[in-house]
């Protein structure tokens, strides 16, 4: 992981689903949530994204946006995003610039076999552009509504 809190978030603008475009300048002086899934409509990255759907409202009081990021392409996330009700954007990092740039983008290994994918992650960043907090190697269960009190404090 070669982004820690402290740090500032790296820019970015992507193309993400219902024709929408997500960068860093628009969010500007707000606080978000950028959480990274290894790929759309499977089951542990459904079980998160509903998760942050649910929790929406209580992150949108918080002022927070929500931003779901994989390196699938955007026709991908549009049917993903219907499929499911997600309100959120999910971007698309299709050239792995900003995987890249968080430190998501690593070796995996599946019965034996090495590979290269995103390693399920999360970053808090505040409205001053600065991680707050990171949260590696996510695990699904409790994940959105440990942000949510993260948010909070």
């Amino acid at each position: 992981m070669s982004i820690v809190a402290g740090d500032r978030a790296p820019a970015f603008k992507l193309p993400a689903s219902q024709g929408r475009t997500v960068s860093s300048a628009a969010l500007k002086g707000k606080p978000y949530v950028l959480y990274f899934y290894p790929k759309a409509d499977t089951s542990g990255c459904t079980k998160e994204a509903c998760a942050f759907q649910e929790a929406l409202p209580q992150l949108g009081k918080l002022g927070l946006e929500v931003i779901g990021v994989s390196r699938d392409p955007v026709k991908a996330l549009d049917k993903f995003a219907e499929k499911y009700g997600l309100a959120f954007p999910l971007a698309s990092d299709e050239e792995g610039s900003l995987t890249d740039a968080y430190g998501v983008w690593v070796e995996k290994s599946m019965y034996g076999k090495k590979y290269m994918g995103i390693e399920r992650s999360t970053f808090l960043v505040g409205a001053d552009g600065k991680v707050k907090r990171v949260w590696p190697k996510v695990k699904v269960d409790g994940h959105a509504a440990e942000v949510l009190a993260a948010a909070k404090e």
